[in-house]
């Protein structure tokens, strides 16, 4: 898979999130369904220029909307928690 394919975008932070990154140097992104961990830590220290010490994935389930009587669902996505040197910020 292409580099620029693996990352789709940088999450917004909730609370937690944002404690992470201070605290633990955590990162949360939006990466393909189908990249894999390797793929993902080649991807984030070639495009942002940092190391990468751990990759954790997470696949999260779309949810169901209605949309008047009609039920549709949102499609389902690969979160990843990308774990930076310590020091290091993807700025």
């Amino acid at each position: 898979m292409e580099i620029e394919k693996v990352i789709k975008r940088p999450l917004i932070l909730t609370e937690k999130g944002s404690r992470q990154r201070e605290e633990q140097n955590k990162y949360y992104v939006e990466v393909a369904l189908g990249a894999n961990k390797v793929e993902i830590k080649k991807a984030v220290e070639t495009l942002f220029k940092v190391g990468v010490v751990d990759v954790n994935t997470m696949i999260t389930r779309g949810k169901e909307k209605r949309m008047g009587r009609a039920y549709g669902k949102k499609p389902n996505w690969k979160k990843a928690i990308v774990t930076l040197k310590s020091g290091e910020t993807a700025r």
